[in-house]
C-alpha cells in the first residue's frame, strides 16, 4: 500500500477509512515528523480504537468522526485545500465483525443492527420492512447471490410469525433455502447486501470518489482497498474513465474536445495480496487494490 501511496515523506494524507487506525499507526511509522496524518471514519467506535492504537496525541495526527459526504466540510474545517495521498481500505472492519453487539456477522449472534455510523435505518428494519420484491432487488444487486428470490421468499414468511430482531434468528430463517454445500458464503453475501443498503456504501463512494480528486494535489496519489466485486469494479471504472483522454470520434483529424486525462493509473492489473499476506490476516484473502496519481 504504502508504495502506491507515499510521494513525500513530508507530506499530508488522508485515510478516510481509518477503521481500527492500522493503516495510519503503519504510515505515522515510515513518514518524518513533519508529515501530516488525517484519520476519517464514520464509526466514533472506530475513531476511538484508532486513537488508542496510535498512542498519545500528536500535533500532525488528527481523527475525524465524520461520513463521506461531510468530506468538503472537514477539510474547510482543518484549513486543508489539498493533501499528497488518499487512502480507502473499504468494506466492514475487522473490530465491526468481531463485535456481536453490532450485528454484522451471522457467525454471532446478536442484535440486527449493522450500522456504521449512527444512521437510522438499521438491518432489522430493512429485513422486516422490505417488501419481498425490495430484498430480492438488493440481494440480487448488492449480494450477487442466485438465492436471492428464494431468501426474500422465506424471510417474509417468517416475519408475518415473529419479528426477526437477531442475526441467529435470520441465519436460521435463510439456512434452509440455501445451498449446504455453499450455505456459508450464501450467508455471507445476503449479510452483505443488507449491510450495504443499510450504510449506502455504494452511493457513498460514488460520490466520494471525484470529490477526493478535487482534494489531490497533482502528483498525489489514490489508493483504493476494496473487499468486493460491486466496489472494485466501481472504482475500476471510474480510475479508467478518469485516465483518458480525447474522446473524439476517430474520423476527427484534430480533437476538438479538450479533454485531458486527469489521471494516471499506477495498477494495470488489480493488486491482489500475498500467499504470506492471507498467512498473517485470512480476512485480507479477498483484498483487492487499484492506485492512481492526479496529473492534472
Amino acid at each position: 500500500m504504502a508504495r502506491f501511496l507515499i510521494t513525500r515523506g513530508d507530506g499530508c494524507y488522508l485515510d478516510l477509512t481509518c477503521g481500527g487506525g492500522g493503516h495510519l499507526k503503519y504510515l505515522s511509522g515510515i513518514l518524518s515528523r513533519e508529515a501530516m496524518l488525517i484519520g476519517i471514519d464514520r464509526d466514533p467506535e472506530a475513531i476511538a480504537a484508532a486513537r488508542e492504537k496510535l498512542g498519545r496525541p500528536q500535533q500532525n495526527l488528527k481523527f475525524i468522526n465524520s461520513t463521506f459526504g461531510r468530506l468538503s466540510e472537514v477539510m474547510e474545517e482543518l484549513g486543508i485545500k489539498q493533501v499528497d495521498g488518499i487512502l480507502f481500505d473499504l468494506g466492514v472492519s475487522s473490530h465491526q465483525i468481531d463485535s456481536p453487539r453490532r450485528g454484522f456477522s451471522f457467525m454471532h449472534d446478536g442484535p440486527l443492527d449493522m450500522r456504521m455510523g449512527d444512521d437510522v435505518l438499521n438491518a432489522e428494519t430493512v429485513v422486516n420492512t422490505y417488501s419481498e420484491k425490495e430484498l430480492a432487488l438488493i440481494f440480487r444487486k448488492y449480494g450477487e447471490e442466485r438465492a436471492a428470490s428464494r431468501a426474500a421468499r422465506v424471510i417474509c414468511r417468517a416475519r408475518q410469525e415473529k419479528r426477526i430482531d437477531s442475526t441467529e434468528r435470520l441465519r436460521e430463517v435463510l439456512s434452509p433455502v440455501l445451498p449446504p454445500g455453499s450455505r456459508n458464503a450464501s450467508l455471507a453475501r445476503l449479510f452483505q447486501a443488507i449491510r450495504i443498503e443499510v450504510n449506502r456504501e455504494l452511493e457513498q463512494l460514488e460520490k466520494v470518489l471525484p470529490l477526493s480528486l478535487e482534494y489531490l494535489a497533482v502528483g498525489g496519489r489514490l489508493v483504493v482497498i476494496s473487499y468486493h466485486s460491486l466496489e472494485d469494479r466501481m472504482v475500476k471504472r471510474f480510475l479508467a474513465e478518469k485516465a483518458k483522454g480525447c474522446v473524439c470520434p476517430k474520423e476527427f483529424p484534430v480533437c476538438v474536445c479538450g479533454r485531458k486525462p486527469e489521471v494516471k493509473v499506477l495498477t494495470k492489473k488489480v493488486v491482489k495480496p500475498s500467499d504470506e499476506e492471507i498467512k498473517n490476516n485470512s480476512r485480507a484473502r479477498s483484498a483487492r487494490m487499484r492506485a492512481a496519481e492526479k496529473i492534472a
